[in-house]
Order: structure tokens, then sequence, then C-alpha cells
């Protein structure tokens, strides 16, 4: 990732997203001294985004979760119409 950084530093775009602070990435990366030089080459001329709030990934899995035990229920509801 070093490398890739490096090569398109001021050259072209590059968009990272991760749900860890940069103080975390030392736990990713292992080496520090290569950490540092990523996040100085990412952040050096760059846009941050801070996207704070409820996951959308989460909300459309609970939906979906519903929609299924509905399905499942009317399914039995089904069967045991059928056995009576």
């Amino acid at each position: 990732m070093f490398t890739n950084l490096s090569l398109r530093a001021g050259r072209k775009s590059t968009i990272i997203t991760t749900n860890l602070s940069f103080e975390r990435w030392d736990e990713i990366f292992l080496d520090p001294v290569i950490t540092a030089a990523m996040i100085d080459r990412l952040t050096h001329k760059s846009y941050m985004v801070n996207m704070n709030g409820p996951s959308y990934r989460m909300k459309e899995t609970k939906e979906w979760l519903a929609k299924q035990k509905e399905a499942a229920e009317f399914l039995i509801e089904e069967k045991d119409e059928e056995i009576n």
C-alpha cells in the first residue's frame, strides 16, 4: 500500500474508506514509521470527510431480517391451516 500511495502522491486521486482512526493504523500495518509515512502522503493536500451516524447496511440488514421473519411466520401459518 505504501508503494501505491507513494507513486500516486501528487499525481492521481485516491479514495480510502476505513472505520479505523489514523491512531489505530499501526495495529494493521505493524510498522509505525511506514504507517506514519502513508498517513502523511494521504493527508497532504487532502480532503477528509469524517462520517458518523447510523449504518445504512445495519438498517438494511435489520429490515431484511424482519421481512424474512414475516415470510417464515406466514409459511408456518399456511402449513398449520393445511394440517387443520
